[in-house]
């Protein structure tokens, strides 16, 4: 006669707080991208009425309140701007610069940088924070 045992014991993990776990995690990389901002460069954006949005994709020209030139988030120097914005925009068919400027800037500071523009026959477009942000 065979004796078999009627209660076999296996080896069980419990699942019960892994969900929790991943909802949290999931929580917590939901928050984390929305906070991420590509444009690292803080600068203080002049304010206006009315937003457009540009289909194309723009090349970025941020000018700091210390005159610091960067060209899609790469340092420029004022003297290589130019050859600079020439390499940028050679494969584009109508080229369009996004001019980030400090509203602490003078005028001339950003007629200097719009005449290597007009120079190029670049289309330039003055970025501005929307009326509702702070």
């Amino acid at each position: 006669m065979k004796i078999r045992r009627r209660h076999k014991e296996g080896a069980e993990v419990s699942t019960d707080s892994l969900n929790d776990i991943m909802f949290f995690l999931l929580i917590f990389f939901l928050i984390l991208s929305t906070l991420v901002n590509p444009s690292v460069i803080k600068i203080n954006l002049p304010s206006s009425k009315a937003n457009q949005q540009i289909e194309t994709k723009p090349i970025a020209l941020v000018v700091t309140k210390d005159l610091q030139y960067y060209l899609n988030n790469k340092p420029v120097d004022v003297l290589n701007l130019e050859s600079e914005l020439i390499a940028a925009i050679k494969e584009m068919k109508e080229p369009t610069v996004i001019l980030k400027v400090d509203n602490g800037l003078t005028v001339q500071d950003l007629v200097n940088v719009m005449q290597i523009g007009a120079k190029l026959k670049v289309k330039m477009v003055l970025g501005t924070k929307p009326p509702n942000a702070g």
